[in-house]
């Protein structure tokens, strides 16, 4: 994950207005416009900063062990490359399942259970790397000029347009993060996933 890679995202709300105003404005027209709604261009937020919300809400907010004691974590560790990363993974996992893989050849497979299972984790975290890699470390930022017309098109003709907001502009990372963000990804992915596992 590039600290510095800009995250392109806008509140389904938002989404939503957006639509129904690209309808309102176009709907007796054969408009072949494509809307590009998104934040990368008027209201940046980069993984560094998203990261560092992430954080400070699970370490104000903390998961909780089955004892009710809170899971600490530590900040998440960002490369700008992928060898970057493969580097760090080498030195940091790899090469140590090397020497418990020569451990488990001297001692009559004493660590087997220890090197599949760290062997199958580490595996499975270099797969998902490799798939997740255009989207982590993706540099690019999209026009939206057409949505931002838009938007200036339907405030001109309509004057209860702001109704149906959709100007990323209006954003506040941290509070929107925070607020509603997590404690929705907290509230109706992360519950509904542990709960699933039991």
């Amino acid at each position: 994950m590039d600290p510095t890679s800009v995250l392109d995202m806008i509140p389904v709300d938002m989404l939503v207005n957006s639509i129904i105003t690209a309808i309102v404005m176009n709907g007796n027209k054969s408009s072949g416009i494509i809307y590009h709604v998104g934040t990368s261009l008027r209201n940046p937020i980069n993984m560094s900063e998203m990261m560092n919300f992430l954080f400070q809400y699970c370490t104000t907010n903390p998961l909780l062990h089955k004892d009710g004691s809170p899971i600490k974590i530590d900040r998440l560790k960002m490369f700008k490359t992928m060898d970057t990363f493969r580097f760090y993974m080498q030195i940091r996992f790899m090469l140590p399942l090397e020497v418990v893989k020569l451990l488990n050849k001297e001692f009559d497979q004493y660590f087997r259970d220890v090197y599949v299972s760290h062997n199958r984790k580490l595996t499975s975290v270099m797969r998902l790397a490799e798939l997740y890699e255009p989207y982590l470390l993706f540099k690019a930022i999209f026009d939206d000029t057409n949505s931002e017309e838009l938007r200036r098109m339907a405030s001109k003709k309509y004057t209860d347009a702001e109704i149906f907001n959709f100007d990323p502009k209006c954003i506040n990372w941290e509070d929107y993060v925070m607020r509603t963000h997590i404690p929705g990804l907290w509230k109706n992915v992360m519950t509904k996933k542990s709960h699933s596992r039991l």
